[in-house]
This record gives structure tokens, sequence and C-alpha cells, in this order.
């Protein structure tokens, strides 16, 4: 027999072994509810596109008996593909083999995918599905998360990166999710935690819960770690699809165009806006009211809600909103909402999609709880993010946009391009009513009737300075229009900033108050 043909028989029967091992694995998954690496890749991406790479990669380890050990794949498939037509690198781990712990042979499997999508200019995808550390390994399981951690950094800002929860993400494996751009998680089946049950009830003498603990729900909710929550991997999948349609390859790369449609909501902003400027409304309304097709897709939906981010086209251009809810907490910034709009706003700016701003606050919400939780540095972070942003920036002022919160929220002054306002707009420092009463209070005291003259003095404040026309006589605001021209003023903002080009000054990099 040829060197050749014998080269051939060992791979023809490696082959066969690991076909056979992920038999066995979709048993066990399934058992799980849980699809296995190989049918989730081929889930995601469109039929018969995928190219798998290092199949035959095997680990070196020899203590602890690994030398007899064969896993296939090492525990992690590896590889490119398309979605939708748009190509990706893309990974999964195995649960299934070694628990999907993460070795050095492993982990370089994962980095060579890293580096091939920071090379091509492509996504990457990864899927995560992991005991952690493989313990048989030691300090070389350790360096294989910094090589990961050190690519998603290098690769963060100049390729999208998206992480897929689908099993347990525990330890220093959750570092990496933290790092991409979007995480999904699916319920019951996600987990991400620093530290386990087990570690708490040692340390701690409590018992908790995997699921309470670092579960899918958790971590959309509370932590604010997801960005999309699903309750099947099947929807996971549908929303990474559609993710991918809204974004583009690349930071040298605009977001695909695509047909032109106008909004189908039968509601319109005036039907949404209520006639009392102090009743609340679903600002979601508002940009399905103004986006082709009334198509909104929201971020970090279930977090910090007192604030919506999200992609939306216009014209058919990809463009992402920053909107204050006035169903929660009347829209306020606070140390959470401001978090995940500078996150947005940067990722936005990144990857050169025009950003959208409709702002509706009272300002930052005030108490003790958020001033111990740092809502002066986290309060920040926003103005830091809109003022570093060189894309083009439209704002549209629809009724309150109060104190440090009109700033905050993309005004001229953080460098907004474009500044509309409705008619009912209150722009000024403070609210009329707070301001009234301290102007006017020796007034207000000293008058035969109190309330009334409250009430005058109220509207007179709002006449002379709670209204878009003071801020648009100094320029802060380009144009008082009406709320039903909104599509259309923002339509004409995108056709004339489309090919805005600013350079910040030169230097390394700028240091966010983090």
């Amino acid at each position: 027999m040829s060197i050749t043909q014998r080269i051939l028989d060992f791979f023809k029967k490696k082959s066969q072994i690991i076909e056979e091992v992920e038999n066995q694995a979709k048993t066990k998954q399934e058992k799980m509810g849980k699809m296995t690496a190989r049918q989730r890749i081929e889930s995601l991406l469109d039929k018969d596109t995928f190219h798998e790479y290092d199949l035959f990669v095997e680990h070196k380890a020899e203590d602890f008996g690994m030398d007899k050990k064969f896993l296939p794949g090492d525990g992690v498939i590896t590889g490119t593909g398309k979605i939708l037509g748009f190509p990706v690198c893309i990974y999964a781990q195995d649960f299934t083999v070694a628990g999907g712990s993460l070795g050095l042979a492993h982990a370089r499997k994962i980095t060579k995918i890293m580096d091939h999508a920071l090379n091509l200019g492509i996504p990457l995808i990864g899927i995560n599905d992991s005991g952690g550390a493989r313990i048989q390994e030691g300090v070389n399981s350790l360096a294989g998360y910094g090589e990961i951690f050190f690519r998603n950094t290098r690769a963060s800002g100049v390729i999208p990166q998206i992480s897929v929860i689908l099993g347990p993400c525990a330890g220093g494996a959750v570092y990496s999710p933290a790092l991409t751009d979007f995480v999904f998680v699916v319920n019951k089946i996600s987990k991400m935690f620093i530290t386990g049950p087990e570690v708490i009830k040692t340390v701690l003498g409590e018992e908790i819960s995997m699921e309470d603990l670092g579960g899918a729900r958790v971590q959309a909710e509370i932590s604010g770690n997801a960005h999309f929550y699903a309750d099947t991997e099947f929807e996971c999948f549908e929303q990474i699809k559609k993710l991918v349609t809204f974004i583009p390859w690349n930071n040298r790369k605009k977001a695909d165009t695509f047909p032109i449609k106008p909004p189908k909501s039968i509601k319109t902003i005036s039907t949404i806006m209520p006639k009392d400027n102090t009743e609340p409304y679903d600002v979601r309304d508002i940009i399905k009211a103004i986006a082709d097709d009334s198509d909104f897709f929201e971020i970090q939906q279930f977090w910090a809600d007192n604030i919506v981010i999200g992609f939306l086209r216009i014209q058919g251009e990809t463009i992402g909103v920053v909107a204050n809810q006035p169903m929660v907490l009347a829209g306020v910034l606070d140390v959470d909402s401001s978090d995940k709009a500078a996150r947005f706003i940067r990722f936005c700016d990144s990857f050169n999609i025009p950003l959208l701003t409709l702002v509706d606050l009272p300002g930052y919400l005030p108490g003790i709880d958020q001033e111990h939780s740092g809502v002066i540095r986290h309060g920040a972070k926003i103005l830091y993010a809109y003022s570093e942003a060189t894309v083009l920036k439209i704002t549209v002022i629809m009724r309150k946009a109060y104190g440090g919160g009109y700033i905050a929220m993309c005004s001229r002054h953080l460098g907004a391009d474009f500044v509309f306002a409705w008619p009912m707009a209150e722009i000024a420092v403070m609210g009329p009513e707070g301001a009234a009463n301290i102007i006017f209070k020796k007034e207000i005291e000293g008058a035969e009737n109190p309330d009334e003259m409250r009430k005058l003095k109220v509207q007179e404040y709002t006449e002379k300075f709670a209204n878009p026309y003071k801020a648009a006589s100094a320029g802060y605001v380009d144009a008082v229009i009406n709320p039903e021209e909104t599509r259309e003023y923002i339509i004409h903002a995108l056709q004339i900033g489309i090919n805005k080009q600013v350079e910040n000054p030169k230097r390394k990099h700028g240091i966010p108050p983090f």
C-alpha cells in the first residue's frame, strides 16, 4: 500500500469516528432540547454554503491521560458561509466533545477564524456552548482565552462581532461575548456567569439556581449583557439573519440599500401624540410611523427601557435610532440608559450608520441611588459618544428637552448636523412649573391668589423660554416643523448629508468615562 493510500485511509477512519461521535452527540443534545453544533451552523447559514476548516486539528496535551483521548474537532467547528447572501466567518463550540472545553488547539481554531474574518473584512459569529477552560491543559487554556480576547478587541469597530449563547458560558469565557457587538440568548438554554452556583454556595452559603444566576432573562432584563432574547434557537437564528441585513460587512463599507417602502402603520404621528403634553405614549409607534414598511428592529428591548435603540430604514437606508421612552420613567436618562445609548451610538459611528435621535425627556434621573451608582460618570458616556461620532446626526425634539437632558440627546452643541423641533416642544433649563416657582417665588408668595399668580408666571415662562422658537432664534434648532413632516425632513437630511466627511483631531484614542 502506498504512503498516499495509507494517509487517505487514516483520515477516512478519523472521519468515520467523527461522524459516529456526532451521531451520538445529536442524541445527547436532543435530550437537552438543544441542536448540535453542526445543526446550529446549518440552520443559521444559507443552504450548502458552509465550508468547514481544521476538522482534523487535535490537541497536544499529554497529562492526566489526555494523550490517549481523541476529541473530534477538539470540541469546536469553524468555517465560512453565507447568511441571506452575506458572507460570514463562524465557529460553534461542541458541548458533546469534552463539554466544549477550551484547550489550546480549540482556542487556536477560533483565533484562526477570527483572523480570517478580520483579514477578509466580514462579520464574525461565535456560538458559545462550553463548560469553560479545559482543566487538564492548565495555563494553556488561559492563554487560549487571552488570545481570543485580544482579537475581539483588535476587531472591535472594524468588523461586526456577534455572540450567540446556546449553553453554558462561564468563568473567563464570558468576556469574549462581552467584548463583541451583539449578544443573543435563548430562554432556558443560555447561561452566563463568572462563578457558578456551587462556588457561591461554598463561599457565601447561598443557594441559587443557574437560571436565576445567569439565565437568558437575567442577561436580557437585569444585567443588560444580552442584546436579543428568544424563546427558541430557531427564533434566535431568525433574529441574527435580520440583524445582518441592517449592518455593513466592515467599517469601510455602508449597509446595503433595500427597496424603498412607505410606512404601513395606520397610526400617524398626530394620532399617536396625546393632546396633553404630560401624558405618556409609546415612542416605538413614532418610530414605526416614519420607518420604511413601519419595520423597527429593536435592540436591548427588555433592559433600560426608558430609552429605545435599534435599526430602521428610511428610503432604503439603514438608520440607527436613539429615542427617549415617555412610557417608562418619563424617558429620563439614568445610569443604565446612558450606557445602553452610548454603546449603540459608538457602534453606529464605527460602521457608518447615520443616527436619528428622538427627544422627549425631563432630564437626568435625580436621587441618592443614581448619584451613588455614578450617574455623573455614566451620564457622561452619552455626551462623549455623541460628541465623538462623525456620522450624520439628525435630531428631532418632540416634546420636553430640559436641562442636561437637552444637551445630552444629540443637541446642536454636541455636533448634530440637523436639529428639528415640533411646535409643542419645550426647550429650557427645567420645566415651566419648577422654573416659575424659583424665578417668581416672591411674587407668587406675595400675591393675593398664589395659585392664580403661579399659573400666570408658568404661562409667562413658557411663552418666553419653554418653546422651540427661542432655541430656533438662536440657531440651535434649524426648523420648527409639523410632526407629520418629520419623515420628509429626515429624508432630505439624509440626501443632503450622505457624503458627510469629518476627521477628528489626530490622536491614538480618546479616554471615555468608562
